[in-house]
């Protein structure tokens, strides 16, 4: 086990991290930092979420930061406006008690673009941001990325399953010549395959990270028999044993999602609900309640969970399995972060017997039965 400073970190980002109660480094943080602090590389890292990401790659990208010039020279992507916020703000904390300032700038949609060209007029040395706000950004020349030294791709997948391949591969065009290309990604579908290969050198460092694990090994599965008629009564009973732990459980649809959040608001449980019809000030008005605990759990679509980043939470429940494999990682993912464990359960009506043993053996888990 090496320490942050055998990294190579700088004292002073050590006493930000300290504070943050980043203490050890995590497994993709030891096998990540010593690269890129030491040599000029694409990397491809191959990790799920919760893994410590943002300080492997951030801690880098900050310690390569000329504070003289007042150029973009980094700049990271990722999918929700959550993820991005919340990697701005870690950089911010990281930055705490450095000698002199390294400006980080939150960029995504469902903000006014005026704002954010106003705020890009400071000083900027990193931006963050979605694809598709980045890109309106640089076609209208409100940012200027041509001394880009630094490009970070987070949850890449996550970003082609929303749809944003167009954009990505529109702003990997750009200055492609002097910069290196950090991608990270929990799972490895085609289309990054041809991102790395159109995009990245053919010699870029590959690091995975427990590969045997596509899912955390702190997450512990299950699953209920129950009937469609009856699955109301078996989450109220569930929330009924958990009053004091927090968990998101799955719907399928947007409109499974909305009527389930209300028969159990009805029911009086502290719920709210996230589906891809909210408008953004919904969505982050229902994610403060959730983040600040006033809302014990989240009810959401597939989509609308993507990038909400909660610690402690103890469980996930799927109303119904979720049509992809990826989507099951995706979900159960959720919890079990930072080192804790968490439970995911699976509402299985007759039928779907089989679907448990597809998962079962494409990820290697081992689903167990609990009977209320």
């Amino acid at each position: 086990m090496s320490t942050f400073s055998e990294l190579g970190i700088h004292k002073s980002y050590i006493r930000g991290l300290k504070e943050l109660n980043i203490i050890n480094p995590t497994e993709i943080q030891e096998a990540v930092i010593p690269v890129l602090l030491n040599s000029k590389t694409d990397l491809i890292g191959l990790a799920q979420t919760g893994t410590g990401k943002t300080a492997a790659f951030g801690l880098p990208v900050l310690h390569a930061i000329d504070q003289n010039s007042s150029e973009v020279q980094a700049l990271i992507i990722a999918p929700t406006r959550e993820l991005v916020q919340q990697i701005q703000k870690q950089l911010f904390r990281f930055t705490k008690y450095i000698d002199g300032k390294i400006f980080a700038e939150g960029v995504y949609g469902g903000e006014k673009i005026d704002k954010q060209i106003k705020n890009l007029t400071r000083t900027t040395h990193i931006v963050v941001a979605t694809p598709g706000r980045l890109l309106d950004l640089v076609e209208r020349g409100d940012v200027d990325i041509s001394n880009v030294n630094t490009l970070v791709l987070d949850e890449a997948d996550e970003m082609l399953s929303m749809g944003f391949k167009e954009d990505l591969n529109k702003i990997l065009k750009f200055n492609t010549s002097k910069r290196n290309t950090w991608l990270f990604s929990a799972t490895m579908p085609d289309e990054i395959k041809s991102i790395i290969k159109n995009y990245m050198s053919p010699s870029a460092v590959r690091i995975e990270v427990n590969k045997n694990a596509l899912v955390n090994e702190n997450i512990s599965h299950h699953f209920i028999q129950t009937s469609i008629k009856d699955k109301l009564n078996m989450i109220i009973r569930i929330l009924d044993k958990r009053q004091d732990e927090r968990g998101i459980i799955f719907c399928r649809t947007k409109a499974g999602t909305k009527s389930l959040a209300d028969q159990l608001q009805n029911e009086g449980f502290a719920v709210g609900a996230l589906e891809g019809d909210m408008q953004q000030k919904e969505r982050d008005k229902v994610m403060r309640a959730f983040k600040n605990e006033s809302l014990q759990v989240l009810i959401s679509t597939d989509v609308s969970a993507r990038g909400i980043d909660v610690n402690n939470l103890a469980f996930v429940l799927h109303h119904q399995l979720p049509e992809h494999l990826d989507y099951y990682t995706h979900r159960s993912g959720r919890t079990a972060r930072a080192g804790k464990v968490g439970q995911s359960i699976a509402l299985i009506i007759s039928g779907e017997m089989q679907k448990v043993l597809e998962i079962q053996k494409a990820l290697g888990i081992v689903f167990r039965e609990i009977t209320l």
